[in-house]
């Protein structure tokens, strides 16, 4: 758990996203407590963001506003995901905004949604899918018939024997994105469908240890934000322990690097930003720098960072109660 002085550090008044998350999902204050009340109340007025939705234009784009995708990851698609994790929702009328021109643009016509410039695509991208339906259940659309079929579209593009592609070469670990959307859509109007694409999923997970896939990946062992569709073993101990598998004794390698990674002051560092890849990925960036993404990131890499603190005392928090 937090020690007083990580716990004040996260609670200061220059960033209220980051105190309203450390009010609720670490001290556990409830949604009508004052302090959240007010803390809530100043999102989007003031710190991250506000800075982000300053570059708002009129349309409720970012950047491009005939590409919600491009250029990554500065556009609509990189800021809505951000925003969503900063506590934003549709109650703000720029969110709304933003999001009815992101759910028009990327529906697909199988119930998934997809990377659209225009609209109208017929098949879902699996990337996309899980991350629009989790940011769009944190904005407060659960309910819209469009989420509701993306979960659906999520349980019909899992494997047989658990798991996801997002790039096509088989089920991976980078393939994370269902994952966390099922971690926010409330288990209520979960279907008996979507209860076992999870369990098999986290079994796909846990048989791996959040890690063992081909050689070792050094940068699934850095710790970044944002994530954007990529991996790494916070990532994975993030919707392994809020979906309840914390007591899973194959996740020990996981957590043992994530302790080990604490600073003697109690904070985690923010490792690096993406696009931080290595090998045939890294190779293809060199050979196509026209393609590789600006990094964008709330945090200076190398120093500490609160929101890879919270996410990680987070984890530990969940863990405390079951180990």
């Amino acid at each position: 758990m937090a020690t007083k002085d990580v716990q004040t550090w996260l609670l200061g008044p220059e960033e209220p996203s980051i105190r309203y998350l450390a009010l609720t999902k670490l001290i556990g204050k409830p949604a009508d407590d004052p302090e959240v009340e007010v803390s809530k109340g100043l999102i989007g007025r003031k710190g991250w963001a506000s800075e982000i939705l300053a570059r708002q234009r009129p349309s409720g784009a970012w950047e491009a506003e005939e590409n919600l995708y491009q250029p990554k990851y500065l556009s609509t698609n990189w800021m809505l995901l951000i925003l969503a994790d900063l506590g934003m929702t549709k109650a703000d009328a720029r969110i709304a905004k933003a999001c009815e021109l992101w759910l028009k643009r990327f529906s697909a016509e199988d119930g998934g949604f997809a990377i659209s410039v225009k609209g109208g695509s017929k098949r879902g991208h699996l990337c996309t899918t899980g991350n629009m339906a989790r940011a769009l259940v944190q904005f407060g659309y659960a309910d819209h018939p469009k989420v509701r079929s993306a979960f659906e579209w999520l349980v019909k593009a899992a494997d047989k024997k658990g798991g996801w592609s997002c790039f096509g070469s088989g089920r991976n670990l980078d393939s994370w994105e269902g994952m966390s959307a099922f971690v926010v859509f409330p288990k209520p109007k979960w279907t008996e469908g979507m209860k076992r694409a999870v369990e098999s999923g986290a079994e796909f997970y846990l048989q791996r240890e959040l890690h063992i896939q081909g050689a070792h990946y050094p940068p699934w062992y850095r710790f970044h934000y944002p994530v954007h569709y990529y991996y790494d073993l916070l990532v994975g101990l993030d919707f392994m322990t809020a979906l309840g598998y914390g007591d899973d004794p194959r996740l020990a390698h996981a957590i043992c690097h994530l302790k080990s990674k604490q600073r003697s002051d109690g904070r985690w560092h923010l490792d690096a930003v993406h696009p931080d890849v290595e090998g045939k990925i890294a190779e293809w960036f060199a050979a196509n720098p026209k393609h590789t993404p600006t990094p964008f990131a709330l945090e200076k890499a190398g120093e500490p960072s609160k929101m890879i603190t919270l996410q990680a005392l987070s984890v530990l928090s969940r863990l405390e109660g079951v180990m």
